[in-house]
């Protein structure tokens, strides 16, 4: 039995054996991993510099709010600019802004360079650093002037120098005024009246026309408001001659204030190179005095001339101003 079992244990000591092996684990192979593509980096662009200001690409813009007719304004400034053109050189824009307030934001925001604007309109673009004087204009050879109010000749009012008889008799009657930021079409006839005690209709119950020739046309029709305020004297402007040759007629001046506000200015943004602004300035002067420079001005704002000024031709306008109790600031909310 012993010789028998021998060879049994040596063949199971065997299968053992082969079975062991048959399991041990194979060892994974070794995978290399793919590169990563790597992304070219991306070449910067070099920052294109905007055109030139005064090029056709990047013209110096020039605003103006319409004291006439659209079209009279539009044909006027086109033909200043064109003769700056020819003087300077550069390329000149017309805007034909909608009202004060939308040229003063405009210069403040960089969409105008030149603001032909009024005494009050400036005076805040100036509070705002939006703009600086350099020129005023000159008419019926003044560079002041004064406010009127103004009635139809049928109405029931009588005219007079004293502020307190002639305004009492426009107590609670509904007033036309030019704009909200005109200084003699608005803020000061309507300080007059708050000093004087005398209260009128405000806020939707007055009409605000947007320009001096539609104050003396409504005033002429009756039936729009009882008065209006203009500046002296709006009734022989050329818009009102040329429709309404007899206003001077049917508009009487009730009353008529002293000449102590300055006239319509020509302002410059602040950051206009200064010697861009030098040179439109001296071209601006010599066309003033040329007859072609002359009949542009006329059509624009019935200008006779222009005049070299800085900001202190405000000092007495903002005493004036201060007097009224109006808040500028809030005239443009």
């Amino acid at each position: 039995m012993g010789k028998r079992l021998i060879p049994v244990l040596v063949t199971l000591a065997m299968v053992g054996t082969l079975l062991a092996a048959c399991t041990t684990p194979t060892p994974a192979p070794e995978v290399t991993p793919a590169p990563v593509p790597t992304t070219p980096p991306v070449p910067t662009a070099t920052p294109v510099p905007p055109p030139q200001l005064g090029t056709t690409d990047n013209p110096i813009i020039m605003g103006f709010v319409p004291s006439g007719t659209a079209q009279e304004i539009l044909t006027g400034g086109e033909a200043i600019a064109k003769q700056i053109t020819d003087l300077t050189g550069y390329s000149i824009k017309v805007l034909q802004a909608t009202s004060y307030s939308a040229l003063v934001e405009a210069m403040g925001s960089g969409n105008a360079q030149i603001g032909w604007l009024a005494t009050l309109p400036y005076t805040v673009a100036k509070q705002k650093g939006y703009a600086d004087v350099s020129l005023v204009t000159i008419r019926q050879g003044s560079d002041r002037y004064g406010f009127q109010i103004i009635a139809h000749v049928d109405s029931a009012f009588t005219a007079s120098q004293a502020p307190a008889t002639a305004l009492a008799q426009l107590k609670d009657k509904k007033p036309c005024w030019t704009d909200s930021l005109s200084s003699y079409g608005y803020v000061l006839p309507t300080g007059l009246f708050k000093k004087s005690g005398v209260p009128i209709k405000s806020g939707s119950a007055a009409a605000f026309m947007g320009g001096d020739p539609a104050v003396v046309r409504a005033v002429y029709a009756k039936g729009i408001c009882d008065f209006g305020a203009t500046f002296i004297d709006a009734r022989t402007s050329s818009a009102i001659q040329k429709d309404l040759p007899d206003a001077m007629d049917k508009v009487m001046v009730i009353y008529k204030s002293d000449a102590f506000i300055p006239k319509d200015i020509v302002s410059f943004e602040p950051d206009l190179p200064a010697d861009m602004r030098a040179k439109i300035v001296e071209a601006l002067l010599t066309i003033a005095g040329t007859e072609a420079g002359k009949t542009a001005l006329k059509t624009v704002f019935s200008i006779d001339g222009l005049k070299a000024a800085d900001d202190t031709l405000f000092d007495e306008f903002r005493v004036y101003l201060e007097a009224s109790g109006l808040d500028v600031a809030t005239l443009f909310e």
